[in-house]
């Protein structure tokens, strides 16, 4: 299959690299100047859409999706899918997915879950929006660079799956981590706390999979003085999303709001830029409650 692939950065490389690697012709794209293993360059967009059957983008917002729609749909032959990997507000992902229909190409909005490990090992789970034509279309590709896709419905709904997804995610890490803080001021082994909380009604995927606390769980980024697996810009970027999404659609969510809030004080003012969003540990380590 004629693939081509625009956003060759920390998720979209591995991601090429895996297709070609599977015997896909692979023809990329990117704003850097990047190699991917098995990948021919190409020197824009549109010309690494041109008579692709698919084309794949792994942009960084909505308003670069939209500019990058303006540019590819006219290179891309009728007929073919487009699959927009990246994560975005839900009305920029309609917008292009109305502009896709209109030029004849099938369009799949599939944000994935796994961070740059999966997508190295080819374990991304995604979350598709778009015509069951579509989906079916795309499936071949989520099984190679990933272990798991759920259709969730029409156009856009991919994406409203992984902003509500990555909703939680922040609110639970910030709890994960806020009992940490409290159970080390009362006195309480960190791995005792993780024995019993791993196994009780306070499991989590934070707690369970990705434990802030170094030392304790399985290797995660806090061994790694929390050198991002998703770093916390990326999860104030989902958290700013949700509460768009939440404004645009008058839903209440108090924690995802409060949850925001936190990781841009974190990552703005408090040092976070850079580092594992669950390095939000020991920034409540070093707080009181004033």
């Amino acid at each position: 299959m004629k693939i081509g692939f625009i956003g060759l950065g920390n998720m979209g490389n591995p991601m090429a690299a895996n297709l070609a690697k599977a015997g896909h012709t692979v023809t990329g794209f990117d704003m850097a100047d990047v190699t991917v293993s098995g990948v021919s360059m190409a020197t824009s967009g549109p010309e690494a859409a041109a008579g692709a059957d698919i084309v794949i983008t792994m942009l960084p917002n909505g308003h670069i999706l939209r500019a990058v729609a303006d540019e590819i749909l006219p290179a891309m032959q009728s007929g073919a899918v487009w699959i927009d990997c990246s994560t975005v507000d839900v009305d920029s992902a309609r917008a292009v997915a109305d502009q896709a229909k209109d030029a004849g190409v099938l369009a799949v909005d599939a944000p994935v879950s796994g961070g740059i490990g999966g997508a190295a090992a080819g374990t991304l789970t995604f979350m598709a929006g778009g015509s069951d034509a579509g989906f079916s279309k795309a499936s071949p590709l989520f099984d190679i660079m990933g272990q798991k896709a759920v259709h969730c419905g029409e156009s856009s709904a991919g994406q409203a799956a992984k902003i509500c997804n990555n909703m939680i995610l922040g609110v639970t890490m910030i709890a994960t981590c806020e009992a940490f803080a409290l159970a080390d001021k009362l006195g309480l082994d960190r791995q005792k706390m993780f024995d019993v909380v791993s196994t009780s009604s306070g499991y989590s995927w934070t707690m369970n999979a990705y434990c802030p606390a170094p030392g304790v769980g399985p290797q995660s980024p806090s061994d790694n003085d929390y050198q991002p697996g998703f770093a916390a810009e990326l999860m104030l970027k989902d958290l700013r999303l949700s509460q768009q999404a939440a404004e645009s659609s008058d839903a209440d969510t108090p924690m995802g709001q409060a949850a925001t809030k936190l990781y841009e004080q974190f990552v703005e003012t408090e040092g976070g830029l850079g580092k594992d969003f669950s390095a939000m540990l020991p920034r409540f380590e070093k707080r009181g409650r004033g």
